[in-house]
């Protein structure tokens, strides 16, 4: 399970702008994959071999001046309680601000590791400004310029050594389930609702993540850990409906699981705080089921269920291929076909296909509707095997990868789906030079 580092500081500092630089050394490697530019606050990076999640806070302030002074406290207050490093960043242009201070104020009193880093230092003269920024009370300080990136690699050298090592992962190899969800979709009354019901719970694993619980359990003749984000610690001054909460307690809990079960508010739709959530988990290739939960509250007619399904789907393009669920946990009303089809979405994930059969089915497909040519240049697959990796990525061989665009990938993706059947579960297909 990855570490998280935070970027807080108050506006116009640019967190965003170095948040981009970070991530851009690793999406420089990484197959650029459709969608993952629809949440830009969120990104896992890694240096010198030390892997961790980034979030960008400044993305998830909105408002005038007077409601940002707030929100900047508490989203400080957040990354505190749930990131591993804080990284402060503070302008070199305007020097220190009384916002600067009450970040810094509030930095002070935490055990956590701060880095302060000195935005927008691209010369001399202004290295020589600096100076001023010990006045924070945060002792030493880092200059960089998110902009050209120059003291960044230093950034991160001083980040990495602060990095604490991950807790061993537990001996057990169970599948890991998450509930996750915003805050009120219902994830408390769904685990209720599942582990009330029945009594076939082995053990209950505290702390195996430092916030969440595992809760080991047994149906169906299956037996998994289900990773609860609802019991987290809550700290009273956190006002419920920040997204930033949301994303942060999702983050850790995404990253420790095989297959999300993500809940949503019927009576509130599928809103901006779930889509971000959903692109979370597809980002991390887990296994995904949305529960639409207290469908129980919401007026039906014959055609409510279809038009609520569709509105999701839409939302969800490309990647419409996952299994939508409505529920009322109050009522237990689906919850465990809710579990079996999370059962067989972790199947899915873990499903190999054998390269005889693969080439078998896709080359004759392939052959049939080929990539378009381009510029007079006939694109030829010539073979594909599934890589060895834990979630399913395929590899097509061909004599002119570089042709080969986004919808034709998406097609191939589709006709894998359409034989081979990997509902709920993220794919990537790729092309590459036989």
């Amino acid at each position: 399970m990855s570490n998280i580092v935070a970027i807080v500081g108050r506006p116009n500092v640019g967190k965003s702008t170095l948040f981009n630089r970070l991530i851009q050394r690793r999406e420089a490697i990484v197959d650029a994959v459709s969608g993952v530019t629809r949440d830009r606050h969120y990104g896992r990076t890694d240096w010198n071999g030390k892997e961790f999640s980034l979030i960008d806070t400044g993305g998830y302030v909105m408002g005038s001046d007077d409601i940002f002074e707030q929100e900047i406290d508490k989203q400080v207050e957040l990354a505190i309680d749930e990131a591993d490093v804080v990284i402060f960043v503070v302008d070199v242009e305007t020097g220190i601000t009384g916002m600067d201070e009450d970040v810094a104020r509030l930095l002070r009193q935490t055990e956590k590791p701060v880095l302060l880093a000195v935005n927008k230092v691209d010369n001399a003269m202004r290295e020589a400004d600096a100076v001023e920024f010990y006045g924070l009370g945060l002792g030493d300080y880092h200059t960089i310029s998110g902009i050209n990136g120059s003291g960044t690699g230093d950034l991160l050298d001083a980040l990495v050594e602060l990095l604490p090592e991950k807790e061993a992962e537990e001996e057990n190899e169970l599948p890991r389930f998450a509930v996750v969800g915003r805050p009120n979709a219902g994830k408390s009354s769904f685990i209720n609702a599942l582990i009330g019901e029945d009594r076939y719970i082995v053990t209950d694993i505290a702390g195996t993540t430092r916030d969440s619980n595992d809760t080991r359990y047994n149906r169906f003749g299956f037996e998994f850990n289900l990773v609860d984000t609802a019991g987290i610690r809550r700290k009273a001054r956190v006002k419920e409906d920040l997204e930033f909460y949301s994303v942060m307690r999702s983050v850790r809990a995404i990253e420790h699981s095989d297959v999300c079960l993500l809940l949503v508010d019927a009576t509130r739709g599928f809103e901006g705080q779930d889509q971000s959530i959903f692109w979370l988990a597809q980002r991390n290739r887990k296994g995904i089921v949305i529960l639409v939960n207290k469908w129980d509250l919401v007026a039906k007619d014959t055609h409510t269920t279809k038009a609520f399904e569709q509105k999701i789907r839409k939302v969800i393009e490309p990647f419409t291929d996952v299994p939508i669920l409505f529920i009322s946990a109050l009522t237990k009303q689906r919850i465990f076909k809710a579990m079996e089809t999370a059962v067989e979405v972790y199947k899915n994930r873990s499903k190999r296909v054998s390269t005889s059969k693969l080439n078998e089915v896709m080359l004759p497909i392939i052959e049939k509707t080929p990539p378009p040519s381009n510029k007079g240049k006939y694109i030829k697959v010539k073979f594909c095997t599934q890589l060895p990796t834990p979630v399913p990525q395929f590899v097509f061989f061909a004599n002119l990868p570089q042709y080969i665009k986004d919808p034709y990938r998406r097609f191939v993706e589709n006709k894998l789906r359409e034989h081979f059947g990997f509902h709920g579960v993220p794919i990537e297909v790729y092309f590459r030079k036989k």
